[in-house]
């Protein structure tokens, strides 16, 4: 197929003021409403003075919005300002407005953010929103992630191990539902398990906090195979999965378990696998039940 005219002079505007561009966004529109998120920004994050530091609530949204709407950088919050967006998300910040605000923050206000999205989930999961049923066990998944960015003079991005420059987040998830409950963005040099003790406390907290009551299991892969990842567990009352490095010293215990004590399991491999019941060691920070793949 060929165009009848040069495309490069072609411009498009939005300018019906009686339609919403992105009209998915009702609906998230309306859940940042009811849960009044952007109260518990303005009550929680406090920037100093003179730094954009008014209206943190308003911002927030602002900001939530473009990102729900495909928008990847701060220029992109104009698409909540085309047509009849603005009935969904009023006293919606220019560009320029919320490039300040972004600037302004420090640790403190992130910090001040985690309290926000802990109150959310609460909220949240108190309207029905989060498990069925609260006081069924549940399991929680513990990964770090990489995302890429583009920019050398972004704060924090820096190359990992990926060899990828960016940042190197902290993410919380349900197994079930994929619903993420905690996060915590990081540097891009960070090792993977870096803080995962205090993150891990404080996702336990967190889902404790909004009425779960049943057993919880928190996995997680062999980064994050330290007694600081599992002391927290532990110190929750939470049960816990973590992949053991295989070093000569696992090799050789596994190695020594009987083949009789090995009882085949259900697994995502051909083949299978099989798992044996170890005797508990008190020398040991985290007494791993030891996996073997078909």
């Amino acid at each position: 197929m060929k165009a009848s005219h040069n495309l490069a002079g072609v411009s498009v505007t939005f300018d019906e003021d009686r339609l919403v561009p992105n009209a998915g966004l009702v609906v998230p529109a309306l859940l940042v409403q009811r849960l009044g998120i952007a109260g518990l920004v303005d009550a929680r994050v406090k920037l100093a003075k003179g730094r954009g530091s008014g209206s943190c609530g308003a911002k927030a949204v602002t900001v939530l919005g473009a990102m729900l709407a495909g928008g990847d950088s701060i220029d992109d919050v104009d698409v909540l300002r085309a047509g009849a967006a603005p009935v969904l998300f009023d006293q919606v910040r220019a560009p320029s407005t919320m490039g300040t605000w972004l600037r302004a923050f420090t640790w403190s206000n992130i910090r001040q953010f985690d309290v926000v999205t802990r109150q959310t989930l609460v909220r949240a999961w108190a309207a029905g929103l989060g498990p069925t049923d609260l006081a069924a066990s549940l399991i929680i998944d513990i990964d770090s992630s990489v995302c890429q960015t583009y920019g050398i003079n972004k704060q924090g991005a820096k190359f990992g191990y990926t060899k990828v420059r960016g940042y190197h987040p902290l993410l919380a998830t349900l197994a079930d539902t994929g619903e993420v409950v905690h996060s915590r963005m990081r540097g891009g040099n960070a090792a993977s398990a870096r803080g995962a003790k205090t993150f891990t406390a404080e996702t336990l907290s967190r889902v404790r906090a909004a009425g779960a009551t049943g057993e919880l299991t928190v996995r997680a892969d062999s980064a994050f195979y330290s007694r600081h990842f599992v002391g927290a567990c532990r110190a929750a009352d939470a049960r816990f999965s973590v992949t053991v490095r295989q070093d000569t010293a696992i090799r050789a215990a596994i190695d020594a378990i009987p083949e009789a004590a090995w009882t085949p399991i259900p697994y995502w491999m051909d083949g299978g696998a099989d798992v044996p019941r170890c005797p508990t060691r008190r020398s040991s920070p985290t007494n791993p039940t030891p996996l073997r793949s078909a």
